[in-house]
């Protein structure tokens, strides 16, 4: 039985579907709108924990406490996030001020300090309003209820259109298992762990140790293929919590059910990956590029995020201009070795390239099909057995209206 065939969506599953998970959201007013801008997800128990962060060395002050809790024992039980204010480049005072975050988040819970993650997103460079902040949290113990995914959701957006959420549900051991996620991005989203902010939630008996590795090879798969501008930001990060209270034998890799908890686990890095990239700011369609035939899964990787961040490949697909010399420019400078005579591209159904040679084609069909809100462009180098996917977005008139009144 394919792996695939071992997990099922659940329809209306959220962040809080797994056994011992609630969330909530509010307005505490860094917003200037009424919507929510402060959320939590708390576990009713100190839950395994791992994280991966942001490579931008300017990492704001709320990834170090994160990091710094995670790494006492392995646990979180909290994990509080703020949107409208990023907390970044804020020097020693915002270091205080994500400190002074955690610990009334553990005095709210009644959890230990240590056991709680803090995250922000929002502007750069500017203080947190933290009367507001404090405010907030002391109120979010109110606003917590296991059906509260989607006033967490709400609570972590900036200029995202949409809530991305999911859930998997599988059998690990003879106990049902689900697996959940829930994430904000849709500008400055770039590949370089991390694009993003991510949250994901499972009931399933596993380590710490086993579950940040889990979480470095698929982020590696799923939210590092994305691209909707080229910039990677100071803040973002994807921590996934365990509860255990599945009641599973503990998950490890020679564990019969590895194979499925794993496949489930990257289906939802996966469907949040591409959520964000389909949310792209001012976007009208989701794009897909795989490359097969390459030499290495390295090389492949390189390729596909060189052509899904091209702004030249990006404006084509938004003006439905079946224009592939974009897309072989492309291949061509990312860096790795190309046999520059066996390459072919096809635009959905349509061929435009098969070795490397221009091919006739129907470019009303090709303009049509860019047309759509889904483009596939598909590139085999033929020259080996590796295979690659990376997602993005068309670059339209509305992302620079978007960035250039980011602010105001």
């Amino acid at each position: 039985m394919n792996v695939k065939d071992q997990y099922t969506i659940v329809p209306e599953g959220s962040i809080t579907t797994p056994m011992g998970f609630r969330a909530g959201g509010l307005h505490c007013g860094l917003k200037k709108t009424n919507r929510f801008d402060l959320g939590v997800i708390v576990c009713d128990v100190p839950a395994q924990a791992a994280g991966v962060y942001t490579l931008n060395a300017f990492q704001a002050a709320p990834l170090h406490v994160t990091r710094e809790s995670i790494a006492v024992d392995g646990k979180l039980q909290a994990m509080l996030v703020n949107s409208g204010n990023a907390n970044a480049c804020t020097g020693k005072q915002g270091d205080a001020d994500a400190r002074s975050m955690r610990s009334a988040a553990a005095q709210a819970f009644g959890v230990a300090e240590h056991h709680v993650g803090v995250t922000s997103t929002g502007v750069i460079g500017e203080l947190l309003p933290m009367p507001k902040v404090l405010g907030g949290i002391e109120q979010l113990p109110l606003k917590i209820k296991a059906d509260g995914g989607d006033d967490f959701c709400q609570a972590i957006l900036t200029t995202d259109l949409v809530q991305k959420m999911t859930c998997v549900r599988l059998t690990v051991g003879g106990k049902t298992v689900h697996i959940a996620g829930a994430a904000k991005g849709s500008g400055m989203i770039h590949p370089n762990m991390a694009t993003m902010l991510g949250f994901m939630t499972t009931d399933a008996n596993i380590e710490s140790a086993q579950l940040q590795k889990l979480l470095n090879g698929v982020t590696d798969s799923t939210f590092n293929m994305i691209t909707v501008d080229g910039d990677t930001s100071t803040n973002d990060m994807v921590v996934v919590m365990a509860s255990g209270l599945a009641g599973n034998d503990s998950l490890t890799p020679d564990h019969p059910d590895w194979a499925a908890f794993e496949s489930g686990f990257r289906c939802v890095g996966e469907y949040l990956a591409k959520a964000i990239a389909r949310d792209g700011e001012g976007a009208t369609k989701l794009i897909e590029v795989s490359v097969l035939g390459a030499a290495t899964q390295d090389a492949g990787r390189a390729i596909a995020k060189t052509v899904i961040g091209s702004s030249l490949v990006k404006s084509a697909c938004f003006g439905a201009d079946a224009n592939w010399g974009r897309i072989i420019a492309a291949v061509g400078r990312a860096g790795q070795p190309v046999n520059t005579e066996t390459v072919d591209i096809r635009l959905g159904d349509n061929v435009v390239l098969e070795q490397s040679r221009p091919v006739p084609f129907d470019e009303e069909s090709a303009a049509a099909y860019l047309k759509g809100e889904f483009v596939q462009i598909i590139v085999n180098l033929n020259m080996g057995g590796e295979s690659a996917t990376a997602w993005g977005c068309d670059l339209t008139y509305d992302y620079v209206r978007i960035n250039a009144a980011y602010r105001t």
